[in-house]
């Protein structure tokens, strides 16, 4: 979310960048938000003279009461009166003009809101332009990727194997995109969180669990319309949503509080569960465990000075390659082009994993720069040194998501004869086990 000031300074500014993003559509709001804006501004002018007329005919009044009460003249005791009564229509119309004048402000202020809610933020210099994700650019690669000597099976498949995974129960109990892990499965799932949390503590991140629900205005406040729609659960008969993702009711922690400077940076790892709607249809490569309806996962989140922010960008991506590579899984770091960014998202890019048997990589991870959109949004702001307030700015990567990490894991450790190997780091979180022996062989 921008600053109306600033829109209302730079509209050509605004306007070059909703066209960078390809949604033209929202061009003609840069101008009805600017008209909007002047008309609430002369409306909150004209109110506060008619508050300064109001109280100087109220004033007035006081004398002229008081001469009233000791005058013994008639004819001048009407023509008190009379000027205190025409005194009293004019506060009463002043009154009644305020409140048509108020009336029009709340309604110019909704629409400002909307509108202001809707304009997406100013993405950096350095995001490449193109429509959507096609136009995603790889910068770099982390470890070689390897394609095996042998056939590696859809991931469900080799879950099978260790009879780790039910989908039919699931979907008998909560229908498609639910799952139960069983056994090492299920272990290997925790060891990978667990593992996860400890890596980030190491970095110095404060380990958090969260809220799992959060109020609306919280969730306007994260996220932009059409994701919310997307993406969230909502409680029926309450103002209660599931969270998409721990950075929702992270950054929510802080809604309309002022930090003290001098305990920035925020730097916290989350663990969740997550809900999602997942809507629409996908691919082939996206059934199983790909895409689901809950998950868990551990996430970064950074709230620091703006001056910091893209530094910490630089860290948290990198903090996710080190990460995986850690496990013995190779990755590429892919930089989101403008149409693929979310409207509060001023850059981000994705860490995707190798997959052996579709000889491509998958997205793992996003991390994201959102300036100071949330903050925004969620009045989240910050006393410096000098006694000046200002808006912090908000990161937030993902550390681990199991679901989409269990496939890479599972495909980049999987053997020839169908074992699969635990790489040293995660062998402790594993009770010792250095290879899973499957259970059925395909």
């Amino acid at each position: 979310m921008l600053d109306i000031k600033f829109v209302r300074d730079n509209p050509d500014a605004v306007k070059e960048n909703i066209k960078k993003k390809f949604q033209d559509a929202k061009l003609p709001l840069v101008d009805e938000v600017i008209e909007k804006d002047a008309k609430y501004r002369e409306c909150l002018k004209e109110v506060e003279t008619l508050k300064a007329a109001r109280n100087k005919l109220s004033k007035a009044n006081g004398p002229l009461f008081g001469q009233l009460k000791k005058c013994g003249d008639e004819a001048k005791k009407a023509e008190l009166q009379a000027q205190i009564d025409a005194n009293n229509a004019a506060v009463k119309a002043d009154a009644d003009k305020m409140a048509e004048l108020e009336a029009e402000e709340a309604k110019l202020a909704e629409r400002i809101q909307e509108i202001m809610y809707t304009i997406p933020q100013m993405i950096d210099p350095s995001v490449p332009i193109g429509p959507d994700d096609t136009y995603n650019v790889e910068a770099q690669r982390f470890g070689e990727p390897v394609v095996p000597d042998f056939p590696i099976p859809y991931h469900t498949e080799i879950m099978e194997s260790f009879d780790g995974i039910d989908m039919d129960a699931a979907g008998r109990v909560a229908g498609n995109g639910f799952y139960y892990l069983l056994g090492n499965i299920a272990r290997l799932h925790e060891a990978v969180l667990a593992y996860a949390r400890d890596f980030m503590i190491d970095k110095g991140f404060t380990y958090v669990i969260p809220p799992f629900m959060m109020h609306g205005n919280v969730v306007q406040g994260v996220m932009s319309f059409p994701e919310m729609d997307a993406m969230m659960y909502k409680i029926e008969g309450e103002d209660l949503y599931l969270i998409g993702t721990s950075e929702h009711t992270m950054i929510g922690r802080f809604i309309d509080q002022t930090l003290d400077e001098a305990t920035l940076p925020l730097t916290l790892t989350s663990y969740s569960p997550c809900f999602r709607k997942e809507k629409g249809a996908h691919g082939i490569e996206e059934r199983g465990i790909y895409r689901i309806h809950q998950f868990e996962k551990q996430e970064m989140i950074v709230v620091c000075r703006p001056e910091e922010s893209a530094d910490w960008y630089e860290k948290l991506w990198k903090n996710s390659v080190e990460l995986f590579r850690s496990m013995e899984i190779p990755v590429r770091q892919l930089n989101c082009c403008s149409g693929d960014l979310a409207d509060l998202k001023v850059k981000s890019c994705d860490i995707e994993a190798w997959s052996p048997r579709q000889q491509k990589y998958f997205e793992v991870c996003s991390c994201s720069n959102l300036g100071d959109a949330q903050a925004r949004r969620l009045h989240i702001r910050v006393k410096g040194k000098d006694g000046k307030t200002y808006l912090a700015h908000t990161l937030n990567n993902t550390c681990v998501a199991p679901p989409r990490m269990l496939i890479a894991f599972l495909e980049n450790h999987l053997q020839a004869d169908g074992s699969v190997t635990i790489p040293k780091v995660l062998q402790p979180y594993m009770g010792g086990l250095e290879v899973m022996v499957p259970v059925h062989k395909k």
